[in-house]
């Protein structure tokens, strides 16, 4: 993309929607995506900081009065800087808080979906991280009213309806950024870097008794922000920011050289593009399932949808709908492989089923690892039956499509070979004394000259028994007209005939039974790679989900600690109880517990 596009549109006296050219560039995306969203008051710089994470001076707009640029959320996706499998979506959000809007109600929704699209969220702050900032970020404290995680409520370890560890499994890394920062960073005298200053700047007082007539208490809604920051964002970075340049200058800050911007501030952009780089990870669904440009677009329009129908966002129900989607489209994936490899490594006819069957279970495990990369909550393995059903099905066709090339090919050979020998037996030339040898002669050798003719394929055998079967009343019309033998030799041949036929039959079915037999081996062996890979690919579900256990139970036991700190000892003990349980859980997981192999 040479320029941003909007994504999502917010029109005056309009729904939330969409941009159909912006969704079709996210579909076309197939590499996994890192999404860095940014959100914050109107004017506080937000499009600087994205342009430069594109490496632009000039794309998202910056304006320099007090009216907003940005209405709705553009997109950016451009090369990832330090990982090629990745794409870089940036999206810059309109600002919040503008009183010139005429939809503010929206402005939740605006927050809600860069939490919801991105896997790293940038704040957008001026000044300090103080009391007024906390304030103005109070859409944190209304998540819960704007996000649902799962389709039905139900109680967590900890005894309360969705909370902090149902939304922290899902939500992106938090970023503090705080623009045209004056301060030193020291606390009591001593330095501190700037993630103890935003860690310092969340810590949570309370107060009681006496003190809160003598000091007015901390704001409900002030200690409430820091709870839901450090609740919902286990992972919190800070970056501060020195002013860019003098108040004149802002106006033309996209077009000022570096030469003439604060080296100070110069040097913080950097740390910031740097460890976005660097840190920033991929988006990820329920389970680690990593997103890509396509997958985020459905995500987009799913979460778009239900705001504009009047419904509250729901994870749970938005990767179910993407996980439908994914898992069709694996499959199709899948047998594209899979057709594309056979067509390019097989050709027809085969001389046995062996060489076909091989080919086969060559092309089939690559499609089954194709279809296991792309397919996440395939909980039933509907997806995956529905998979193996379907290469199951190619399978027959190769061997019906084989059988006839084969076939083909047989009947072209044996028609050109016996075409002179149908030219002399309708002259009658095999009617006269010793004409029944000769015509055994003759046609012994052109079954002798058939078995010498490459690529006539695993048919070879039946057809050429099919065809002599054709042949059989011209040969007894010759052999009884032969003068030369007596009626007991002639009786006699005619057994020998007979014989020669039944064997080559009986040699045929020994040939049919032996590929029904291979044909079960196959069947076994598919099996087998399904369940194979199947099981793999359940043991990294496992460790996906108890990584995520892991995470959820470290932020937990350090907000713990922070809390008791704190002085919180009614939220230590609530925060005990979800510990345990979730311990229980990641044992019981860890004993074998989990998900049963359903196989095809």
């Amino acid at each position: 993309m040479e320029a941003p596009i909007c994504l999502i549109e917010n029109n005056p006296g309009e729904q939330l929607r969409v941009n159909q050219e912006a969704l079709q560039v996210l579909q076309s995306i197939q590499q996994p995506v890192v999404v860095v969203a940014i959100v914050g008051l109107y004017r506080t710089g937000k499009s600087y900081l994205m342009n430069k994470l594109a490496g632009r001076k000039k794309g998202f707009s910056l304006g320099a009065t007090i009216q907003a640029e940005t209405m709705g959320i553009w997109m950016w996706c451009v090369p990832h800087p330090e990982k090629p499998d990745r794409t870089l979506v940036l999206l810059d959000t309109e600002g919040l808080g503008d009183v010139e809007k005429s939809n503010t109600a929206n402005d939740s929704w605006i927050f809600v979906l860069s939490i919801l699209l991105g896997s790293t969220l940038v704040y957008n702050s001026v000044g300090t991280i103080d009391q007024y900032a906390l304030e103005k970020l109070h859409y944190v404290t209304e998540l819960t009213k704007h996000i649902k995680v799962k389709r039905t409520l139900t109680k967590s370890s900890g005894g309360e309806e969705e909370g902090s560890d149902d939304f922290l499994r899902f939500f992106p890394t938090f970023i503090w950024a705080v623009r045209d920062f004056s301060l030193l960073l020291k606390l009591n005298g001593k330095p501190i870097s700037e993630d103890e200053y935003l860690e310092n700047a969340l810590k949570r007082i309370q107060g009681t008794g006496k003190s809160w007539r003598l000091n007015p208490p901390v704001p409900e809604k002030l200690d409430l922000a820091k709870k839901c920051i450090r609740q919902y964002f286990p992972s919190r970075k800070c970056f501060v920011f020195d002013r860019p340049a003098s108040r004149r200058e802002l106006e033309e800050l996209e077009d000022l050289p570096e030469s003439k911007l604060n080296p100070e501030f110069v040097e913080q952009v950097q740390l910031f593009c740097r460890y976005i780089y660097k840190q920033a990870q991929a988006k990820v669904v329920q389970g680690g399932h990593t997103v890509t440009g396509t997958s985020l677009g459905h995500l987009a329009v799913t979460y778009v949808d239900a705001i504009s129908s009047g419904s509250i966002p729901c994870i749970e129900n938005a990767v179910v709908a993407l996980a439908q989607i994914e898992n069709t489209a694996a499959v199709h994936d899948a047998l594209t492989h899979y057709e594309a490899e056979m067509e390019k490594c097989l050709k027809l006819p085969t001389e046995a089923v062996e060489e076909l069957l091989e080919l086969h279970a060559q092309c089939e495990k690559e499609a089954i690892k194709v279809f296991m990369a792309r397919a996440f909550k395939d909980d039933n393995h509907e997806y995956q039956k529905e998979l193996g059903a379907q290469l199951q099905a190619k399978l027959l066709e190769l061997f019906s499509q084989n059988e006839q090339v084969s076939s083909d090919r047989c009947q072209a050979v044996l028609t050109q070979l016996f075409q002179d020998l149908e030219e002399e037996i309708a002259k009658g030339s095999y009617s006269v004394p010793g004409g029944y040898q000769q015509f055994l002669d003759d046609q012994k050798e052109k079954v002798d000259q058939y078995h010498l003719v490459p690529g006539k394929g695993l048919m070879a055998p039946k057809v050429l028994q099919d065809f002599l079967k054709t042949k059989e009343a011209a040969t007894q019309s010759i052999l009884q007209a032969e003068r030369t033998l007596t009626d007991k030799q002639k009786e006699i041949e005619v057994e020998r005939v007979k014989a020669e036929a039944a064997a080559r039959e009986a040699e045929l079915h020994r040939k049919m039974k032996d590929e029904a037999v291979q044909r079960a081996q196959q069947q076994e062996r598919s099996f087998e790679q399904h369940k194979n890979q199947l099981m793999e690919k359940m043991e990294e579900d496992r460790k996906k989900l108890r990584a995520e256990h892991e995470m959820v139970l470290n932020s937990k036991l350090q907000e713990q600690r922070r809390l008791q700190e704190e002085g919180f000892q009614r939220e230590v003990t609530r925060l005990q109880n979800e510990i345990q349980g979730l311990q229980s859980q990641m044992r019981q997981q860890g004993s074998g517990g989990g998900p049963g192999c359903v196989i095809l």
